[in-house]
């Protein structure tokens, strides 16, 4: 699954982000593409929003999305992340395997990273995350007040795609939408960990980075730029 049906206002657009075009590609164009070409994935599930609905279907079908070699399908998201994940899982056709919830604007993620992820699962952890050391020091604040600063060796920033055994992970959301605890899901895997689950970590990569503000954008641009030109420019006499 893809989550594409975010606003993205902190990325200044006149579209969600996830519609944005980064060097000729979506965001959403690159983050389908990397799934696919991560060979572990054999049909792909993208939320957006109900007002971005029609723009999708023109854009996946003009690029040539619902042309790939694995099928790529639509579906309605809700009003929160959560709300769009358990739509998609409801739209799963089969009770049991393994899925992999990504993120639009991730574009850049590695397939290598998305294959590692999917592979923790089928070797039988039922939760796995991506994750990378934290740079900077983390402070705990309450307003203005520095109120505990954790130890930084024990921290680590979390990527997509998350990775989960497709029953477990259908029924944490069905437990979660039919309780009344005031927990609020801020990633699938925390919705895991309340439903008793252990998470399992893997290593993640740089490029998973999250585009986000218009700084996150313009080194994906220059990321992307690097890469393509190093892959494809031919070298001279």
């Amino acid at each position: 699954m893809v989550a594409a049906a975010g606003k993205g206002t902190r990325l200044g657009a006149t579209v969600p982000k996830a519609f944005v075009p980064l060097n000729g590609k979506t965001l959403l164009e690159r983050s389908v593409t990397g799934m696919v070409t991560s060979g572990v994935v054999d049909e792909i599930i993208v939320t957006v929003s109900d007002q971005m609905f029609g723009y999708a279907e023109k854009l996946a079908a003009g690029c040539g999305l619902f042309e790939l070699d694995i099928p790529v399908r639509l579906v309605v998201g809700g009003a929160e992340r959560a709300d769009s994940v358990w739509r998609a899982l409801e739209a799963i056709d089969h009770a049991d395997g393994v899925v992999l919830i990504h993120d639009a604007a991730r574009a850049l993620t590695p397939p290598g990273m998305i294959a590692r992820v999917a592979g923790a699962v089928l070797e039988g952890a039922p939760a796995v995350i991506p994750v990378v050391p934290v740079a900077d020091t983390i402070k705990e604040v309450d307003g203005r007040t520095v109120t505990g600063t954790p130890v930084r060796a024990n921290l680590r920033a979390v990527q997509t795609p998350q990775g989960f055994d497709l029953a477990a992970l259908r029924q944490a959301n069905a437990d979660y939408f039919a309780s009344d605890t005031p927990f609020e899901a801020t990633d699938d895997a925390s919705l895991m960990e309340w439903h008793g689950h252990t998470v399992t970590t893997v290593n993640g990569d740089p490029m998973a980075m999250k585009v986000t503000t218009p700084m996150d954008f313009l080194l994906a641009c220059q990321l992307t730029e690097q890469a393509e030109k190093t892959v494809f420019e031919v070298p001279g006499d």
